[in-house]
């Protein structure tokens, strides 16, 4: 027996370098940045200060270093994040829950049709799709024109570089990663249960608040962790659709590393957005671990 543990361990020790180089390593890497000096034109140099982190939360005054106040700037985008990608998450649960349950009541051999329609964005890149958003909501585009000549409007809604233009196509974009798994989790439903709470004369509602949601649970908090984690960290739609106005973490993080040359405030940011991560997937863990616990009866 342990001639052939080590065996096995010998077997994935390639797999298990790899995953430590390409994946921990990086992040080792912006974690000892976060720690040091920025360099003169980019870079770091290694002297220890805690001056980035510092500089996440608070700034001093230019002329009077001793004088700490907050740092608005880096708050309010650290908020928009956060606040914008609670609100996709919650369009896309609201969306993606009717969807998921009109896949999961068709026959079986149209779901696969259905399917295969969510999963075709996937087929795209995310900048072609983010510029397709743009083109329906700039001044000129689709939305205007249609609202323009059906006399809703007199003029142009500015709906591009807004937060709603963001919150629109993380929508868009993250769609179905909240149908899927709420599919999933309805497909292993027993339906017999709705029958059951329809012959009990449970309303609507009810059956949906205590017979459907409690079942598909693990599919909703599964879509709401894969939607919150790249659209706090979205970089690519926020840049597109939000332009200078409505800058994100992510944006925020490149701006650092490229134009700031401020490297270590750009890993003191990304660790800030890897413990957001962590801490949405602690509470995921949780949830899951409550919905698989023992159940007395």
């Amino acid at each position: 027996m342990r001639r052939a543990t080590w065996w096995n361990w010998l077997l994935c020790a390639p797999a298990l370098v790899v995953l430590v180089v390409a994946a921990s390593g990086p992040l080792v890497i912006v974690a000892v940045y976060s720690f040091l000096s920025p360099g003169n034109l980019g870079g770091v140099e290694w002297t220890f200060t805690t001056e980035a982190w510092f500089r996440v939360f608070f700034s001093r005054d230019m002329f009077e270093p001793d004088i700490v106040t907050w740092n608005d700037a880096h708050l309010v985008i650290f908020w928009r994040s956060v606040w914008l990608s609670l609100q996709t998450t919650v369009i896309c649960a609201l969306l993606g829950f009717p969807t998921a349950w009109f896949i999961a009541t068709r026959r079986p051999g149209n779901r696969t049709l259905w399917l295969f329609l969510v999963t075709i964005p996937f087929w795209t890149n995310l900048l072609i799709r983010t510029f397709a958003v743009q083109e329906m909501i700039r001044n000129n585009g689709i939305v205007n024109t249609l609202l323009l000549k059906a006399g809703i409007i007199e003029a142009p809604i500015q709906m591009l570089y807004t937060d709603f233009a963001v919150l629109l196509g993380m929508a868009y974009v993250f769609l179905p990663l909240m149908v899927l798994p709420l599919y999933a989790a309805m497909e292993r439903m027993d339906f017999r249960l709705v029958e059951a709470s329809y012959d009990l004369y449970a309303s609507r509602w009810a059956s949906l608040w205590h017979v459907i949601l409690p079942s598909v649970r693990p599919g909703l908090i599964a879509g709401s962790i894969l939607v919150f984690i790249p659209a706090i960290g979205a970089y690519v739609t926020p840049r597109v659709l939000g332009g200078g106005r409505t800058m994100m973490l992510g944006n925020l993080i490149a701006l650092q590393f490229g134009q700031g040359r401020n490297w270590p405030l750009g890993a003191a940011l990304s660790m800030l957005l890897l413990i957001v991560v962590v801490a949405a997937l602690v509470i995921y863990l949780r949830a899951v671990g409550q919905d698989r616990g023992p159940r007395r009866g």
